[in-house]
């Protein structure tokens, strides 16, 4: 009831931190084969809208992809479509994940 209230009169001061997630232009895609390529990756996605930019993170030691990647689209609407399609999909005999990719402002600390 305490908490209640006191959010009821920090009003404003508190809405950023109960607000809903804004939804990126960006997903995070995980548990891909390691012999997935960009190109296979802007293939996968594209039919759900415009990739604007796909990017697999690869060992620095050895170049191949550690099994993750971020697809940009054009729009959040497009992005959306891809999470929904395509999260728990089989793709390349694996399960794959895919979630809106959390994005940090300047000064935050992104472990939090």
């Amino acid at each position: 009831m305490f908490i209640v209230s006191m959010m009821k009169t920090a009003g404003n001061l508190l809405k950023p931190w109960f607000s809903a997630r804004r939804f990126s232009s960006e997903i995070f895609v995980t548990r891909l084969s390691g012999y997935t390529t960009n190109e296979e990756l802007i293939e996968m996605f594209s039919p759900f809208g415009v990739v604007t930019q796909a990017r697999l993170i690869k060992d620095p030691k050895t170049q191949r992809p550690k099994g993750f990647g971020f697809v940009k689209f054009e729009s959040e609407v497009d992005a959306e479509k891809a999470l929904k399609a395509m999260n728990g999909r089989i793709v390349r005999g694996r399960l794959i994940f895919v979630e809106i990719a959390k994005t940090t402002r300047p000064g935050e600390d992104a472990t939090c």
